[in-house]
Formats: structure tokens, C-alpha cells, sequence
């Protein structure tokens, strides 16, 4: 038995059993006393209420309406709440004595909402404690870092029902659950002026009719949405139609539903300013719980404020950096100073020599390569540098910028610096190999032909007889700090004793370098015109450089932390320098 809308809020009233007149029916609802007489009338003669009692068949019109279940989404990083964030999940942070999920979770078992499922992904450790400690069920989400929450969607589309949707890290002042909800909605709240939340334009009944990325003066999306049956089961039809679409795997699931807002009845839901709080950043947090940055257990502040010998309040304007393919990063500033915490990413301890690092590191401060430098544990891996204001992007085809990085790490290359710790590109890559073989990673068919022809090269390099010297290791443009003349090269978590070619091979294939260019390359390292064995070992060292980060990016792919095209720019590099190379030292290539 379909119900009106008003009808359902009058049934709904009279599950309070104190309600006794149209009078207090009508403040109830929020209907006129007029609207509620009609009402009731009607509902005494369809059966549903006898006097001011819901009947038995007043409950049985209700049951299509019951919330069936919750879906609580805590898969993601969030990255732009670091530096928290790096350290444990949003939604396990306590906020005003209490953890964020933990509590979101006692407002929908309140509500009588006692099956609630929560899909993890990131540090989903984190969360299994709720299994028992709370009743939740814990589902994990595989694809969490490769695609946005479209996935966790995916995972529970067989649970849409009636079904709340929500996010671990949401906090609400007061209870927005209910047992009993009339039709899918999104809630919103009124922005006064501009936003970046994603703005809602109701039509007739409230319908949603339009969704923009950011507006002024509109209702935004904020906080929790409900599907009804109607809305799940179309909504999940569309997923299940487009998961597997190139476009989609960026997508949250709200972008999927402006896609079809034709297809896809939702209202919406508007509450008054300080019911709920997302929190996207620390400063946003800060203000909501202005004891929050003292109370929070937090490795990360404390190695702040123990380095620059500050305090928690101390540390302001925390914005994520996203450039770099290893570690997690983002800028802050004491007073007027700014610094970048580097914070090691996923899989790196498997791969990355710290120790190694912190050591190199001090060399290039001292030698003036790097004088970005403040300080780097050895054994944890964080960093803390300053942050240099006012940089441009490294541009392989200004020959200026580039004679100014090969002058730099010339430098170190003659410096006559060493370090206990040795990187031949070819056996680490190797070591690689191992790691993957135990994991789950892209197929590639001409894997095995790859493998022998850096094998081969790797043979024919070590014949040259080239003595080792301290080198970078990673030696390519987001490493290079570019203000005015000024350049700092950065990062140096591969550094150790290397083929000084291992770095003129990293710079070559990282780039979009033709044959000419890297020819242009090697000739100005040199400051000359490079002997035929110095040619034919720099371009052998661009295959066996491109082979090292063709595997480390697939090693990379298989622990969940996707390198974009990086994949495909190194994979054509080892094909074309092996390709070049192997002719020059006589030996056929297939």
C-alpha cells in the first residue's frame, strides 16, 4: 500500500503514543491543522489509525518505507586531512572524547538501524576492532586505491535496499537517522556565498534536478544520503552498466547519479547549519574541537615539533602535496617559515634503504645539491625540508635548466664522496622480480624477452670496467626544484655508489626524449663530444635505468598504488634503448 507523503508523516507521528490531538499532530508533522484533519479523516477510513493508535494494518503500510540496512564507506585515504590521515583513517580519529565511526555508528543503532556494513580499504586494520566490539560487519575493498568510492558502491550493490549511505569520518550533532524514511534523499546544507561542495537545484517536491561542482547561495551535499528501493535498484543496473567504462573508476558515486538525474528520483533533505560537520582538512577539525590538536596521538606532530623545537598550535596552513610517485608529503609553516614532512608511502620499507637515504642526503646539503635539507630519521624514513616558494616545473626541453641539473649531479659524481651502500640498477630490479613473483601484477607477453635483454646489457655495462661513484638514483624532473638560477636537487631515496650512467639513463627515460635529445644529453654531461664507449654505455644504462622502473612501477601496481603512464613511457624506453644499444656493443637484437 503506497502512501502520500503527508499521510506517511502523520502515521509516523503517531508511533509517539503521546500525541492525542490534531493539535499536537500538526507541530509534529509540521502540517496545518486543516491538512491534519483531512488526514486523519481519510487514514480512520482506509483503516490505518483508530483514534489517535496506529492499527495493524497503519504498521503494514510503514513496512515499505523501514530502513533496511546502512552502509558506512571508510575505504579511502583522505588525503587532504594529513597529516593525520598518513598515521590512521579519519574515521577513527576521536573527536570531542569520542572516535568519529564509533559514534556515527550508536546514532544508527538508536535509530533501530542494526545492520550495518563497513567497506575498508586503507589501513582497514584499523577498523576490524568494530567486528566485535560493535556489531558492524566488515567487508574490504580490493580496488580502493585505483578507484574512487563507485567501488565500495560496487561491492555492496547486492545490500541496496532501503539503505542509509555514509561516511566514516561525518559527524552529527544530533541523530539525522530514522527508522521509517519516505524516499531517497541527499542531505544538504545552505552555503552563504561561494563553495566547492557539490551544489543541488530542486524542482517540483524538492527533487533533485541539477548537481554542479561548486556554486553560491545553494544547498550542498553534506553528510549522509538514503536509497530507497527504487533509487538502489536503477542505481546499481547504471553501476553494474558502466563500473568497467575507462571514465568511471575516477568517479564518485554522486557523479554517477548526476550522470542519470533523470533516471534517478532523489530529493533533497535540507538541515540547519551545525547538524552536521565533514571534516576536509586539520584547520577545519582545529575549529570544530579546539583541543583536538593536543589530545590527538599523532608520531607525525610530535617529530614536528620535536625537530623544529615548536608546538602543536604552532603549526598552521597544512595542505597535501601531490606531486611524487613514492611517498606521501604535504607542506606547513611555523610563523613565517614554510616546511615539506615526508612521510614514506605504501611498500617503500621493501624497496627503499633509509639509512642509504639519510646519509646521501647530508652529502648533498653539504656539497650545495640539495639545500632544501633539515632533517631525516634513518631508521623511520621521515623527512622535513623547506619548502621552496615560488617553483616552476622542470622543463626537458629548456637546455638551460637541463646543463644546470647535469652540472648538479656531475658534481656529486666527482665529488669523491662514497657511501657503504651500493645500487647496481640491474639487481635491484632484479630483487624486484622476487618481490613480485609473489604478487598478483599486470601481464606483460614479451615479459621474459624484456628480462633477457637487460640481463645481457647489465653483462655487457659491467665489461666497461666503470668504477662506481656516489649517484642519485632517481634522477628526473619532479626532483628538481627550479626557482630563477636557482635549482635543488631532491629526494634522495635511491641514492648510494652507482654507475654515474644510471643517472644520465634515469633523466633520458623518464623523458620524451628522442634518439637525438639523449644523444644532446650525454654530449653536455660530458662537456663534449662522448667516446664511442662512453655513448654506447650511457645508452645502454637508459635501457637498464628504464628496465629498474619498469619492474619498480610494476611492483608498485601489484601493492595497490597505481604510477599512471609512467608504466607504459618506461616499458617503450626498455624496448627502444635495448633496441639501440645491444648493436653497439655487436651483439644482435631481436
Amino acid at each position: 500500500m503506497s502512501l502520500e507523503k503527508n499521510e506517511f508523516k502523520v502515521l509516523i507521528a503517531l508511533m509517539d503514543e503521546n500525541l492525542y490531538t490534531q493539535r499536537a499532530l500538526a507541530e509534529a508533522t509540521g502540517l496545518s491543522l486543516g491538512s491534519v484533519n483531512r488526514l486523519c479523516q481519510v487514514l480512520r477510513e482506509r483503516g490505518l489509525m483508530d483514534g489517535f493508535y496506529l492499527t495493524a494494518e497503519g504498521y503494514e503500510a510503514l513496512a515499505p518505507y523501514k530502513v533496511e540496512n546502512a552502509i558506512i564507506m571508510a575505504a579511502g585515504l583522505s588525503s587532504r586531512f594529513a597529516p593525520l590521515s598518513y598515521e590512521k583513517p579519519k574515521g577513527v580519529l576521536t573527536v570531542r572524547g569520542e572516535v568519529l565511526i564509533e559514534r556515527q555508528i550508536r546514532q544508527l543503532l538508536e535509530a533501530g538501524i542494526d545492520d550495518i556494513t563497513l567497506v575498508v580499504g586503507y589501513m582497514k586494520e584499523a577498523f576490524f576492532y568494530l567486528e566485535d566490539a560493535m556489531g558492524v560487519k566488515i567487508l574490504v575493498n580490493e580496488e580502493y586505491a585505483t578507484r574512487n568510492n563507485n567501488s565500495t558502491l560496487m561491492l555492496v550493490r547486492e545490500q541496496l535496499g532501503n539503505t542509509y549511505i555514509c561516511s566514516s569520518d561525518d559527524y552529527f550533532t544530533e541523530n539525522v537517522f530514522e527508522p521509517y524514511v519516505y524516499e531517497a534523499y541527499y542531505a544538504g546544507m545552505f552555503f552563504e556565498g561561494p563553495t566547492d561542495e557539490y551544489c543541488m537545484r530542486t524542482g517540483r517536491d524538492d527533487r533533485i534536478v541539477g548537481v554542479t561542482v561548486g556554486g553560491s547561495d545553494s544547498y550542498g551535499m553534506l553528510g549522509h544520503a538514503y536509497f530507497d528501493h527504487a533509487f538502489s535498484q536503477t542505481f546499481s543496473e547504471l553501476l553494474e552498466r558502466e563500473y568497467r567504462l575507462p571514465d568511471t573508476a575516477p568517479k564518485l558515486w554522486e557523479d554517477i547519479y548526476r550522470d542519470h538525474l533523470k533516471e534517478l528520483r532523489m530529493v533533497l533533505r535540507p538541515y540547519e547549519a551545525g547538524v552536521i560537520y565533514e571534516f576536509d582538512s586539520l584547520s577545519d577539525l582545529k575549529q570544530f574541537d579546539q583541543d583536538f590538536l593536543m589530545n590527538v596521538d599523532s608520531k607525525i606532530l610530535d617529530n614536528i615539533c620535536r625537530t623544529l623545537r615548536c608546538e602543536r598550535s604552532e603549526i598552521e596552513g597544512v595542505v597535501p602535496i601531490k606531486e611524487g610517485l613514492t611517498n606521501l608529503s604535504f607542506k606547513f609553516s611555523i610563523g613565517e617559515t614554510s616546511y615539506v614532512y615526508r612521510h614514506p608511502g605504501l611498500g617503500t620499507s621493501e624497496i627503499i634503504n633509509r639509512a642509504s637515504e639519510a646519509y646521501s642526503q647530508t652529502i648533498a646539503k653539504k656539497l650545495g645539491i640539495d639545500e632544501t635539507f633539515v632533517y631525516q630519521d634513518p631508521i623511520a624514513g621521515w623527512k622535513l625540508s623547506h619548502y621552496m616558494e615560488d617553483c616552476v616545473p622542470f622543463d626537458y626541453h629548456n637546455w638551460g635548466q637541463v646543463t644546470r641539473a647535469l652540472s648538479l649531479i656531475k658534481k656529486l659524481h666527482e665529488s669523491g664522496e662514497t657511501s657503504e651502500w651500493e645500487f647496481g640498477v640491474y639487481d635491484k630490479a632484479q630483487e624486484l622480480v622476487g618481490l613480485l613473483s609473489k604478487r598478483s601484477y599486470p601481464s606483460f607477453p614479451d615479459f621474459d624477452d624484456i628480462n633477457e635483454k637487460a640481463s645481457q646489457l647489465n653483462d655487457l655495462v659491467g665489461r666497461d670496467n666503470v668504477a662506481y661513484c656516489l649517484c642519485h638514483n632517481d634522477f628526473y624532473s619532479p626532483n628538481f626544484l627550479v626557482k630563477g638560477d636557482e635549482m635543488s636537487l631532491i629526494d634522495w631515496e635511491y641514492s648510494a655508489m652507482s654507475d654515474y650512467a644510471s643517472d644520465l639513463g634515469t633523466f633520458i627515460c623518464c623523458s620524451d626524449y628522442d634518439f637525438e635529445d639523449a644523444e644532446r644529453v650525454i654530449a653536455t654531461y660530458f662537456g663534449r663530444k662522448p667516446t664511442r664507449d662512453e655513448r654506447r654505455h650511457c645508452l645502454a644504462y637508459v635501457a637498464l635505468a628504464a628496465y629498474y622502473w619498469f619492474v619498480w612501477a610494476l611492483y608498485k601496481e601489484s601493492a595497490g598504488d597505481p604510477v599512471g603512464e609512467w608504466l607504459y613511457l618506461w616499458y617503450r624506453s626498455v624496448r627502444a634503448y635495448s633496441a639501440k644499444a645491444l648493436p653497439l656493443y655487436d651483439v644482435h637484437s631481436n
